[in-house]
């Protein structure tokens, strides 16, 4: 009878305690990281002069220089007449592909602007089109196309 009551107690705590037993074998592969935040990325696009800093804003400061002077160096090209004195900033989008090549992509810019200067995103389209090919920015290592929203002031007396 006390055997009896021993096995039942001990059963009893075996079938209690059971939670605590691992049943799995627990993998000791790493968990691979499968999120990937897209709205940034490793390295921005860089031009050659800018592919020697290794600072990340630096770099992404040159890439801004760079295209700011090479876009003033061509609209110094196209003659853009206005009745009206014209001192505003337009905000151009283009992407950078994942080959180094800009697409414009559109102008925001005051109605009055279009209006006065009708020609300005074909003119920018072209300033645009013809800047030369960068290094692609990369996530992962993997070229991306990036999006970048460009102002530009215009001013015309």
């Amino acid at each position: 009878m006390r055997i009896t009551y021993l096995l039942l107690i001990i059963g009893l705590l075996i079938f209690t305690q059971c939670d605590k037993i691992p049943l799995v074998k627990k993998s000791k592969l790493q968990q691979i990281d499968t999120v990937v935040d897209f709205s940034s990325v490793d390295l921005s696009p860089s031009f050659q002069e800018c592919d020697s800093i290794i600072d990340k804003f630096k770099k992404s400061d040159c890439f801004r220089l760079e295209i700011h002077q090479k876009i003033g160096i061509e609209l110094q090209h196209h003659q853009l007449e206005s009745v009206f004195e014209i001192d505003e900033e337009v905000q151009v989008i283009m992407h950078v592909t994942a080959n180094g090549e800009f697409v414009f992509k559109n102008m925001i810019a005051s109605q009055e602007l279009q209006k006065n200067l009708p020609s300005l995103d074909s003119v920018l389209k072209l300033c645009i089109e013809k800047l030369p090919k960068v290094i692609p920015a990369t996530k992962r290592g993997i070229p991306v196309t990036t999006q970048y929203q460009l102002p530009i002031k215009i001013s015309l007396q």
